[in-house]
């Protein structure tokens, strides 16, 4: 009788520790808070030895995944709009713009480790979409006489690494971080003379969060 009960025990941890897995075939939701940390430059604006700068922020952050077998996986980073202020140092203006921008991510993504492994390390790898939108100078720009801001969008490559922590048969713990390549261009007006400055804002995005299987 104990036999059995201790076979049925065992049985049973097996069954939950499968149940535990992401598997081909499962969708994942992840969601937490994304910072975005660009690791920016610019060419010299002005005819200055001064550049843009573009500054961090803090959002909702969201993926979608689709196992495509037990080890790969297809996902889409999304987040709620950022928001950023642009500074320069030139005649020590500060903080002269802003912005904000979506980054659809498409990713390829590799698991390590088995189906029913509760700890799922993972990389991946894909393309970026950022478009810029409500750009604009501030009061203090307009006073340095500059007008007409508009960034280009960017297409680029992106990387991440995460590892997921299962809770539970659905829900899980997560933390990932995500190198993005974007590249626009800011035109914009010194008086009446048109400008263009090439950037680099090329972040790092840290989301940690949790997230749901089915």
């Amino acid at each position: 009788m104990n036999k059995t009960l201790c076979g049925i025990a065992v049985l049973a941890v097996l069954a939950s520790g499968n149940a535990l897995a992401h598997k081909e075939g499962d969708f994942i939701v992840r969601g937490g808070l994304a910072a975005v940390v660009p690791n920016d430059s610019s060419d010299d604006i002005l005819g200055s030895s001064d550049e843009l700068e573009v500054k961090s922020d803090t959002q909702l952050g969201l993926t979608l995944g689709y196992m495509i077998t037990d080890n790969i996986s297809f996902e889409v980073l999304a987040a709620t709009p950022f928001s950023h202020d642009i500074k320069t140092d030139l005649l020590d203006l500060g903080t002269i713009a802003d912005t904000k921008h979506l980054p659809p991510t498409f990713m390829l993504q590799y698991y390590f480790g088995q189906a029913e492994s509760k700890l799922r390390p993972y990389v991946g790898a894909g393309i970026n979409y950022t478009f810029f939108f409500d750009e604009g100078f501030n009061g203090t720009g307009k006073g340095a006489g500059l007008s007409d801001l508009d960034l280009d969008d960017s297409w680029g490559l992106a990387a991440n690494a995460g590892v997921d922590y299962m809770l539970n048969d659905d829900w899980f713990v997560n933390a990932s971080v995500w190198y993005i390549d974007i590249e626009t261009e800011a035109s914009y007006k010194a008086g009446t003379t048109k400008y263009k400055t090439d950037v680099d804002i090329d972040p790092w995005v840290f989301m940690i969060g949790g997230g749901y299987k089915f």
